[in-house]
C-alpha cells in the first residue's frame, strides 16, 4: 500500500494527500508543507467511516440502472476528494482546488489500474 501511495503522491504537487484502505487496514499520507490540511484524526474517521458509506450507497445506486460507479468525486471547500473502490475497499485521493481532477483522473487509473 505504501508504496501506491507514494506513486501516487509522486504524480505532482496537485496530489495533497492520499490513503489506501484494504481489508480494515489504512495507510494515509498527505504531501508536506500544505495549508489549508483537515487534522490527521477526521481525516481517519473519513477513511474509515465516511468513505465507505459514500461508496457503499452509489456503488448500490450504480448497479441499479447506471452501469456501476467508477469512482467519486467531491467538491470540498478547500480540495476536491477523489475515492475509488477497490477490492475489499477503496483509495481516496485530495486534490488541490485549481486543478482540474478530470484531467490526471487517467494516470491515477493506470497506476491502480497495475
Amino acid at each position: 500500500m505504501d508504496s501506491l501511495i507514494s506513486q501516487i503522491l509522486s504524480l505532482g504537487e496537485q496530489i495533497r494527500y492520499v490513503a489506501v484502505y484494504r481489508d480494515g487496514n489504512l495507510s494515509m499520507q498527505q504531501r508536506s508543507n500544505l495549508s489549508g490540511t483537515s487534522a490527521c484524526e477526521t481525516d481517519r474517521y473519513e477513511e474509515l467511516l465516511v468513505n465507505p458509506t459514500v461508496l457503499g450507497i452509489t456503488q448500490a445506486r450504480g448497479k441499479i440502472d447506471c452501469g456501476g460507479l467508477n469512482y467519486v468525486l467531491i467538491r470540498y471547500g478547500k480540495f476536491f476528494q477523489l475515492v475509488y473502490p477497490i477490492a475489499n475497499g477503496h483509495i481516496s485521493i485530495a486534490i488541490e482546488p485549481n486543478t482540474d481532477p478530470l484531467s490526471i483522473m487517467p494516470a491515477i487509473v493506470n497506476l491502480i489500474g497495475r
